[in-house]
């Protein structure tokens, strides 16, 4: 299976430079986001920055200084110039999401912005 397959909802965007993941937010495991709504939690593209950077902590640590996140309020995006290590990270970020006991897991112990 193609990586974009393997990663949808999520989508690649390859530039010169670096390349993206990005996710129009809103829709997808928005139920998870909502079980935290009293404390602002919407599913908006900073959410789902506030988890990649829990995850990228507590789950991918060699990728800290690699990944970069750039949200906004209907899109979160994760982008980096080296390639492979986004890669790296789409998968195994989406990877953790579909997995809904983890993603409820990881969202309890991340810090909203």
């Amino acid at each position: 299976m193609d990586i974009k397959e393997k990663i949808k909802p999520f989508f690649l965007v390859e530039n010169a430079d670096d390349m993206s993941l990005l996710l129009n937010t809103g829709s997808y495991k928005s139920d998870i986001f909502q079980e935290r709504s009293s404390e602002g939690s919407c599913g908006n593209g900073y959410d789902w920055s506030s988890l990649a950077e829990t995850f990228i902590i507590e789950k991918v640590p060699h990728l800290h200084d690699t990944i970069d996140l750039d949200p906004e309020a209907d899109m979160f995006c994760a982008y980096s110039n080296d390639k492979e290590a986004l890669l790296e990270f789409a998968l195994a970020f989406h990877d953790m999401c579909e997995d809904d006991g983890q993603m409820r897991d990881l969202f309890s112990r991340t810090e909203l912005d």
